[in-house]
């Protein structure tokens, strides 16, 4: 919390502050990532195994390593990276700003003014719990790098998995200066 304390501008008032939720986190887009992920390392596994057991020349089990240890992040990697970063990640609204703050490997910083931010949806879970985007979302695959497959590393700014994210939502919506 001090993270988000420190950040604060003169003057400036926390309304409301809060972290993602830990643990494994499973998004819509893991419908299609999941089984994409399992061909990928199955396939990759299959490719080093065989190569292996033929005795084939170096430059071909040499060649598998790379897509083997691509599948092993795609299979389980993604989701410890991610549990990781929310887990250092803290959210804040405040009477002028939003704030997304992680420090260290991988830190980032972000900052929005509230009286010019971008489009803004709201995913929620009959739990409560939920997620707030700024902006566009970014297609899996393509521009969005990782953040198609690691949430936390979405490019776009976005509040993951919140509890009571409605209410978060509401208050942010609140606040925000009327555009004629």
């Amino acid at each position: 919390m001090d993270i988000v304390r420190d950040r604060l501008l003169a003057g400036e008032k926390l309304l409301w502050s809060g972290q993602p939720s830990q643990g494994l986190l499973l998004t819509a887009r893991d419908g299609l990532l999941i089984p994409f992920s399992l061909m990928w390392g199955g396939f990759a596994v299959f490719w080093e195994s065989s190569v292996w057991r033929a005795n084939a020349p170096l430059g071909f089990r040499l060649w598998g390593v790379p897509f083997v240890l691509v599948g092993l992040y795609f299979v389980l990697g993604r989701f410890a990276l991610d549990a990781w970063l929310r887990g250092r990640t803290w959210y804040a609204v405040t009477d002028r700003r939003i704030l997304i703050a992680r420090p260290g490997f991988l830190g980032r910083l972000v900052a929005l003014d509230r009286d010019r931010l971008p489009e803004m949806s709201l995913e929620e879970r009959p739990d409560g719990r939920g997620t707030i985007r700024f902006g566009t979302e970014v297609p899996i695959w393509g521009r969005g790098g990782f953040g198609g497959w690691t949430p936390s590393l979405d490019p776009v700014p976005r509040f993951l998995a919140i509890e009571d994210a409605r209410a978060v939502f509401d208050r942010i919506q609140a606040a925000v200066p009327r555009r004629a």
